[in-house]
């Protein structure tokens, strides 16, 4: 070949390279349309139902059980998220992290507020045309413990400045809760987002006649569902909240979705929380997955919401907890520095051959509101003896309160079993 016809063949395969990339580059058009069933999201003029997780820890495992997109809570490591999701085949509704009159934010400072639109302007430039981008999710809980209506406004002034600089991709607010009250102040203050997007754990399966009862005209989706929440839960003398176990989360879970989201045509899809793990209340309340990176029977059953069928590898099931002979939710009292046995019955689809893991911890006290960041309590150790396969003497603490003691049953395929009994040591 002589160099005329090299460097030609070159010049193309560059062409035909920027090209593609200019192709990937391009932003994917969404938007929401309703038809005589009610609401669709339509991604590129395809229908898009999202079955989504929030959090971006693990995201690899998402399209392994059939999750399509992930939500953020704000543009830290944006540009990272989009890329990672895009090559996975996910979407992400992108979140503007929105100030907080909880967190001491005043609605009343114009200046403030201004400067905030400026800011988020930036953020919503710089990422709008990513193809992996599916919509912007404007604050979260804006409305938790909330007194002034004004942020209303500058949600809708945020949603109108998304929609004069990206044209491809809607709006949204996300909501603690379905209350009729806010709606109503939303649908007359923030008239411009595209979509409502609310939060809600026990109450998930009546968010469909709730939304429909608060007059809301336009499509929904729920940005956070998952297990009874701990302002739910039977509360104990002590005040601490009792738990679901992992096998009692995974048969709300499915119950809930089956009743709302998977039903109501007005719904766009969900993500569900904590695609990840966290501690609030306890370190396995809202993960999907614990600090090892094991995923519960929760995981087995958003698998099977998302794609239809089972995994083939199933998390261990527990049957019984219990301590002193004694379960929860009934309010268990010990004596100090005394010896009690612990029970635990677990069973394994797979008939897998399980390990068991025990932690004891005092009860939480760095308790926060709306998923603020927790201190996880410090364990307590040397207090478990005769450790035997489901089976472990306690001896309880000498310092009288509250505590807990965790059980982690696994499978050694990384699927594992969690549950929890709170006590109180008395004097």
């Amino acid at each position: 070949m002589n160099s005329f016809l090299r460097i030609s063949a070159i010049s193309f395969l560059m062409l035909v390279v920027l090209a593609a990339t200019a192709q990937s580059n391009k932003p994917v058009k969404v938007e929401v349309v309703k038809d005589h069933e009610g609401f669709k999201l339509l991604r590129d003029g395809k229908q898009y139902f999202v079955k989504g997780a929030g959090g971006t820890s693990y995201m690899e495992k998402l399209p392994e059980y059939g999750g399509n997109s992930v939500r953020t809570w704000s543009t830290r490591d944006a540009m990272g998220i989009l890329d990672k999701a895009q090559a996975l085949g996910l979407t992400v509704t992108m979140g503007l992290d929105v100030a907080r009159e909880r967190h001491g934010f005043n609605y009343d400072d114009t200046t403030a507020v201004k400067k905030q639109l400026e800011k988020l302007r930036k953020e919503v430039i710089t990422y709008k045309d990513h193809p992996a981008l599916l919509m912007w999710g404007i604050g979260n809980e804006l409305n938790l413990s909330a007194t002034n209506p004004k942020v209303w406004d500058a949600v809708n002034d945020i949603s109108k400045m998304i929609h004069e600089v990206d044209p491809n991709h809607p709006s949204t607010t996300m909501l603690a809760g379905v209350n009729k009250k806010v709606i109503e102040e939303i649908k007359v203050r923030t008239p411009d987002i595209d979509l409502l997007s609310v939060q809600t754990y026990g109450s998930l399966p009546v968010v469909p006649d709730r939304v429909k009862a608060s007059n809301w005209t336009k499509a929904y989706m729920v940005t956070e569902w998952g297990p009874t929440g701990h302002w739910e839960s039977k509360i104990l003398p002590w005040k601490a909240a009792v738990e679901e176990t992992s096998s009692q989360k995974a048969a709300v879970y499915k119950s809930r979705y089956e009743a709302s989201i998977q039903k109501d045509k007005n719904c766009l899809g969900s993500y569900v929380f904590l695609w990840g793990q966290k501690q609030e209340r306890t370190p396995t309340w809202y993960g999907l997955f614990t600090e090892a990176g094991e995923g519960s029977e929760v995981l087995d059953v958003m698998h099977y919401l998302w794609s239809g069928k089972w995994p083939a590898n199933q998390a261990p099931h527990l049957e019984t907890l219990a301590l002193d002979g004694k379960q929860t939710p009934e309010a268990i009292y010990l004596s100090r520095n005394q010896s009690y046995k612990v029970v635990a019955i677990v069973t394994d689809p797979n008939k897998d051959q399980l390990a068991y893991r025990w932690e004891l911890l005092p009860e939480s006290t760095d308790l926060k509101e709306g998923g603020d960041k927790e201190a996880r309590p410090k364990p307590i150790t040397g207090l478990i003896t005769e450790n035997i396969p489901g089976s472990i003497s306690l001896r309880s603490p000498k310092k009288s309160g509250a505590y807990r003691l965790f059980l982690y049953a696994s499978d050694g395929k990384n699927k594992v079993a969690t549950g929890n009994i709170p006590f109180y040591v008395s004097e």
